[in-house]
């Protein structure tokens, strides 16, 4: 049920580092340092991805992230700014929870959650991490609540009924 994506050139999608890691390994000759990004890419319509990179200096991880992010890439929908219905999900230690808000409201979130959501154009949730906090897993899971959420035209779509046959039974 997951909302898999592919575009092509013409959408433009902007990047967002959530979070850069420095890695050392000590080595017979000294340290030797390197960083990994992750990063998340969003038209601000309800297109998001997110990837990993990992370079020897940061620049390049952050590209290299942000290539892996634009093969990555999922259709959210997104309903006057805000998001169709509640979702729950969990990936490794991580459980978030998003709730639809009223006009008005902005993005209550923290960091990782935050940079998803505003990334895929979504200006008014109420959304609480519950679980770990790292930004890997927070990001994963926040994508993977997203992805499965379902608009009352994919609803329809999917049992092959007409949208008032949805609303009324």
């Amino acid at each position: 049920m997951i909302n898999r994506v592919k575009i092509g050139n013409d959408v433009e999608l902007k990047d967002r580092l959530v979070a850069l890691n420095r890695v050392t390994k000590v080595t017979k000759g000294g340290r030797t340092f390197t960083f990994a990004a992750i990063v998340v890419v969003g038209d601000g319509n309800g297109i998001i991805g997110y990837g990993l990179g990992k370079a020897g200096e940061v620049t390049a991880a952050i590209a290299k992230g942000t290539e892996a992010a634009k093969k990555n890439l999922y259709k959210v929908p997104v309903l006057k700014g805000t998001i169709p219905h509640e979702a729950i999900a969990k990936f490794g230690g991580a459980k978030v929870l998003l709730m639809p808000a009223s006009e008005g409201t902005g993005v209550v979130a923290g960091g990782a959650m935050r940079a998803v959501l505003e990334s895929v154009g979504v200006t008014d949730v109420l959304a609480k991490s519950k679980g770990s906090s790292n930004p890997h897993n927070l990001v994963k899971a926040t994508i993977l609540a997203l992805a499965n959420m379902r608009d009352a035209r994919m609803v329809a779509q999917n049992r092959g009924v007409s949208m008032s046959k949805v609303f009324r039974g």
